[in-house]
């Protein structure tokens, strides 16, 4: 199948590695153009580096308000259009409820929720007919991950933003999606496996309760976001697509 992806430019935050970098490789391996994000100018040029000559790395940090108009500039300026954005940020800290601190809770929602949300109305602002927005969510947005708590917070309030933002776009014939990535074999999800002193252990029960009794690969999750932000799926929006090996057991 031939996505439509050739020429079209994309933005996608947060690509330096992880589920962000492994999408901006399916989308320039179909012929798009990228932008891509990260907090650091070095990182970001080196994953712009390793996707090749349709990428370009900025340094960027979501929680700055000035950061959104920036990148939609930039994007234009680089590649002549803008088609859509992917916005995808660093899990918030993990913890229970009564272990996450006021500072931590201000800072994941300035990054999370608030960052995503300026960049959003940034991109509507800009983007024509045939646009598409993009999110990078989470299984919790509709069930709780213990130790998570956060994460558990922010993500369901920014699916209802995406919905809401759907509606309101549609009528431009702009898209919104989002993706709900559960167990992908990334940096942060090792990272989360670790913290209980024994990851071996922690990954083998999440696989247990995985239908296909294993771990998601990150091009697995890329393709399926390469696939949602491209013209083939013209007639897709509001939906929040679990990325989860069969997770979620309700319909």
């Amino acid at each position: 199948m031939d996505l439509g992806l050739k020429d079209r430019v994309y933005i996608v935050t947060g690509a330096t590695r992880g589920l962000g970098f492994a999408s901006a490789r399916e989308l320039t391996a179909d012929g798009a153009k990228v932008l891509v994000t990260g907090r650091d100018e070095k990182r970001a040029a080196d994953a712009a580096s390793e996707l090749g000559p349709n990428a370009v790395g900025v340094a960027a940090d979501n929680s700055d308000p000035a950061v959104a108009g920036r990148l939609v500039a930039t994007a234009r300026e680089r590649f002549g259009r803008f088609d859509g954005i992917l916005i995808s940020v660093g899990g918030p800290a993990p913890g229970f409820a009564a272990d996450n601190t006021d500072e931590q809770w201000s800072a994941a929602f300035e990054s999370v929720f608030l960052g995503a949300v300026r960049l959003a109305r940034a991109a509507a602002a800009e983007l024509g007919e045939g646009g598409v927005i993009g999110f990078v969510l989470s299984g919790s947005v509709h069930e709780p991950i213990p130790g998570l708590t956060i994460s558990n917070g922010l993500r369901p309030g920014l699916a209802g933003f995406a919905k809401s933002l759907s509606v309101e776009l549609g009528p431009r014939g702009i898209r919104v999606i989002g993706l709900l990535p559960a167990r992908i074999d990334t940096d942060r999800v090792r990272e989360l496996d670790a913290l209980g002193g024994d990851a071996d252990a922690a990954r083998a029960g999440n696989e247990s309760r995985i239908p296909l009794r294993r771990y998601g690969a990150p091009e697995e999750f890329g393709r399926t976001a390469a696939f949602l932000l491209s013209p083939a799926a013209s007639y897709l929006t509001g939906i929040m697509l679990p990325v989860d090996g069969g997770s979620r057991h309700g319909f």
